[in-house]
């Protein structure tokens, strides 16, 4: 029996991480969830989230994934995300900043603003400071 999983997560531009894992900790529409090897079949609609997965070594990675969606099948887990950051990579003054226009966006309650965008916009943005603390 399988001890691992294999994780790939993929972003329109690159491919963020592919290798054998323990474990996935990551979160999906109904709230934060753990997979591990030999899981059943699933696909997930992704939120953002602080994705942690630790590796065949034992070394737990953390990184920002945004929304997207999963494929569990066959001990293989594929994520499909509009954005992955490793906390290095993250802007902390650029998270900020979107944080306060998003904030901002909703605060105003003008019928001009895409309020469900401005929403996913302040999750991402929140995300990506936890990540940086």
């Amino acid at each position: 029996m399988s001890q691992t999983i294999k994780l790939t997560i993929l972003t329109p531009e690159k491919k963020f991480y592919i290798g054998q894992v323990k474990s996935i900790k990551t979160s999906n529409l109904e709230g934060p969830f753990q997979i591990l090897p030999r899981h059943m079949a699933l696909t997930t609609i992704l939120v953002p989230a602080v994705t942690e997965f630790i590796d065949e070594e034992g070394k737990t990675f953390k990184a920002f994934t945004s929304s997207g969606i999963m494929r569990i099948k066959n001990n293989q887990v594929e994520m499909l995300c509009d954005a992955c950051e490793w906390p290095e990579d993250i802007d902390e003054k650029r998270a900020q900043e979107a944080l306060s226009r998003a904030e901002k966006r909703l605060k105003d309650h003008n019928e001009e603003i895409d309020t469900k965008r401005a929403e996913v916009a302040l999750a991402r943005a929140l995300t990506r400071l936890k990540l940086t603390k």
